[in-house]
């Protein structure tokens, strides 16, 4: 029997090396909710669905089914590590890290 969907939002967290606090941080839900769908002690709704899919591009027919590839694009080891360092920050730092990067955007023009 394959993997349940609470199994594969485990396994997409543990992929990405994140915490289940960080995981659940992306996602503006608590750890304590993302723990008890982890523990299949809660249901996995489609808002759950949809925002897993949004925030790290994970491919929803392997979400729901088990069927495909996990990701709907193969993410880059660079930016998924990038990514990880910036959900670790401080709301006031992610701020001054958007800024910043903002700041290179206009220059480059």
């Amino acid at each position: 029997m394959g993997e349940l969907i609470n199994q594969r939002i485990k396994h997409i967290r543990e992929t990405l090396e994140l915490s289940q606090r960080n995981f659940s941080t992306s996602l503006s839900l608590s750890s304590s909710y993302i723990a008890g769908v982890e523990t299949d002690a809660r249901k996995v709704n489609g808002r759950l669905i949809k925002l897993i899919v949004s925030e790290f591009g994970v491919n929803e027919t392997w979400l729901t089914t088990g069927e495909g590839e996990m990701f709907a694009r193969n993410p880059d080891e660079k930016f998924t590590k990038l990514v990880n360092l910036f959900k670790e920050l401080p709301p006031k730092y992610q701020e001054v890290v958007y800024q910043v990067i903002e700041v290179l955007l206009k220059s480059k023009e």
